[in-house]
């Protein structure tokens, strides 16, 4: 062989060599991804959060490793427009997914979240992940409406609230105060099958936390997005025996310690897999608690209002981000906003954003590595089709009113605008509107503009079907 030819080989093999090593580090170094979604936790429902009684020792462990963000909301303050949020990174007025007569999709609901809107999975799924989603969905129960119909390559879970398809001769009552799992035939399905109706909710947290270990182990090799959105502790409450009757704080507390032993299970599985130097892990809940319910219902800890309102306590949530050497310790009194997720994830994973649309979510990447600065200074709040409130910096303007206790509604146009200053206030016991006129101007002004720029979808919770087929 010819001295040029031989070290023309020699360059070729090397950069083979490279180029396969260039390509195994590109899979390895793209991080993973797994969202833990609640259903009507409290923001004071963790221990880190300050609840006295509730034990959450793997949750709590989440925000010393990781960072608990002290400002973060949820997009809509009932469960379907608030799971079309964080998962499209679109506020629901845009994407359809919201309604004044029917807030959220029911078992004779005939919509969805529509064909044409892109969620975290499309989107990661295009850039080479395997994607699941586990739990509750409520974004649509017919099949065209379904996690796999959505960039999930599976779902595993019930497809609505684990309240819903109640059998007609039990009382709500006697159904929420001594509740079983006969009482509520709502179904488990598999991709697009039903496999157990009723679905036995008394280990439905556990058969959640076995299929995401179960997904986190086939996927170790490879990049994934994992969805898990718990059914509870939204009532009906279960628990398994494990967890029956474990907590000072009784059923709500067992359902509460036993997701955050899920997350351990979680966190552990990350660990064995040696995972966790290269996963997200980010925890949060869908609303505020569902204060009708009283024992039953879990605590927005020193804030106002709960699920169904667009005070604090309906819309401020319990939110812990973790990823060791990723992203740096702290707590965040920055806004933030589930939102925020989808461009924050695409950009952490080196995915595209399609520019066809309105996102409303800002990158919040740079707060994660700890630099200064927030993306965020801005929050709208809707209730249905109304902007209730407005946010800036330290200042929320309230534009309507609502019954504290989120039921039954009474959303009320305030003919004298409130203000209070969330810094000072989250508590919102303090109308400043009187000593900040100017303040009072300007946000409404921000809302004006807002409002005008708004291009609402059409509603997808009002269409039905003349019967159930789920």
């Amino acid at each position: 062989m010819k001295k040029s030819s031989f070290h023309f080989c020699i360059i070729l093999t090397f950069f083979l060599s490279a180029s396969q090593v260039l390509s195994q580090n590109t899979k390895v170094d793209k991080p993973n991804f797994i969202i833990i979604f609640t259903d009507d936790q409290g923001y004071g429902d963790l221990g880190t959060f300050g609840h006295p009684t509730i034990k959450t020792p793997n949750i709590d462990q989440m925000a010393t490793e990781g960072q608990k963000w002290t400002s973060f909301y949820v997009a809509a303050n009932v469960c379907t427009p608030s799971r079309s949020a964080i998962l499209t990174g679109r506020l629901p007025v845009r994407t359809g997914m919201y309604s004044n007569t029917r807030r959220v999709l029911f078992p004779d609901s005939g919509g969805g979240l529509p064909a044409y809107e892109n969620t975290i999975a499309t989107l990661l799924k295009g850039s080479g992940y395997a994607t699941a989603a586990i739990g509750k969905w409520h974004l649509g129960h017919l099949p065209q409406f379904l996690p796999t119909s959505h960039g999930f390559d599976s779902y595993f879970g019930i497809p609505y609230s684990n309240d819903m398809d109640r059998v007609n001769d039990i009382t709500a009552k006697e159904a929420f105060d001594n509740s079983k799992i006969e009482y509520f035939n709502v179904p488990l399905m598999r991709n697009t099958e039903i496999i157990e109706r009723p679905t036995d909710q008394n280990t439905i947290t556990k058969r959640y936390a076995a299929e995401a270990v179960k997904f986190i182990a086939e996927n170790k090799d490879k990049p994934f997005f994992l969805y898990l959105a718990h059914s509870l502790p939204h009532v009906p409450l279960f628990a398994s025996g494990d967890f029956k009757g474990k907590s000072e704080r009784g059923l709500y507390g067992d359902v509460i310690e036993e997701i955050d032993w899920s997350v351990g299970e979680i966190l552990n599985t990350l660990k064995a897999n040696g995972l966790d130097q290269n996963t997200y892990v980010i925890f949060t809940s869908d609303n505020g608690p569902w204060l009708v319910y009283n024992e039953q219902s879990g605590s927005a800890g020193s804030l106002y209002g709960g699920k169904g309102t667009s005070y604090e306590g309906g819309v401020r949530v319990p939110t812990v981000i973790w990823g060791p050497g990723n992203v740096k310790p702290g707590v965040i009194s920055k806004m933030g906003s589930t939102l925020d997720l989808l461009p924050t994830i695409t950009t952490l994973a080196g995915a595209k954003m399609p520019q066809d649309r309105v996102y409303d979510g800002f990158d919040l990447s740079p707060v994660f590595r700890g630099e200064e600065g927030t993306p965020r200074d801005e929050m709208f709040y809707y209730h249905g089709d109304r902007l209730f409130a407005v946010r800036k910096g330290a200042f929320k303007l309230y534009f309507y009113s609502n019954n504290p206790a989120g039921y039954p509604a009474k959303v009320e146009k305030l003919e004298k605008l409130t203000l209070f200053n969330l810094g000072h206030d989250p508590s919102e016991r303090f109308d400043l509107a009187n000593l900040h006129p100017e303040m009072v101007a300007n946000l409404t002004k921000i809302a004006k503009q807002h409002s005008e720029k708004m291009v609402f979808g059409p509603t997808q919770l009002e269409k039905r079907i003349e019967s159930p087929t789920q």
